[in-house]
């Protein structure tokens, strides 16, 4: 089974430009500010600043999507050496993860079981299986624990 990673953004909501840098990330890696621009400007029909990509990468840096590693002090060589360069903290398939976790989290905050049960009667034959074969594999993560203890 799957579990939570260890690392968790600060803060998972993110915005369409925050998400499609994100994406940009995930794809290539490694970036630096010009990969990115460039990719995004790649699309004739778009129009976005430089500094608003630098803003934008700095943004998922500090909401713990991303880390920045600095170049050396006296750095010399070209500029691609001498420039920032992003990496993600998280794959896109923890992402995925950690976002399902909160919503799954936010939905049994309800907390009402007639709005769950309300749910689950809307829930067509393969959402049902679905369903069937999550309480399947919690009843042996349940089984696994208590023979651990």
């Amino acid at each position: 089974m799957t579990s939570l990673p260890n690392h968790r953004p600060k803060n998972l909501s993110l915005g369409p430009l925050e998400t499609e840098i994100l994406n940009i990330v995930w794809e290539l890696g490694s970036v630096t500010v010009k990969d990115v621009h460039e990719r995004i400007l790649a699309d004739p029909d778009r129009e976005l600043a430089y500094t608003s990509v630098t803003t934008v990468l700095r943004r998922l840096t500090q909401k713990g999507w991303l880390s920045c590693d600095r170049p050396l002090d006296g750095a010399k060589g070209n500029r691609q050496e001498r420039a920032f360069r992003w990496k993600p903290l998280l794959s896109s398939e923890e992402a995925q993860l950690l976002k399902a976790h909160e919503q799954l989290n936010r939905f049994l905050a309800v907390s009402n079981p007639d709005v769950v049960a309300a749910f689950a009667d809307s829930l067509d034959a393969a959402s049902l299986d679905q369903i069937e074969a999550i309480a399947r594999r919690i009843q042996a993560a349940r089984r696994a624990r208590e023979e651990q203890e």
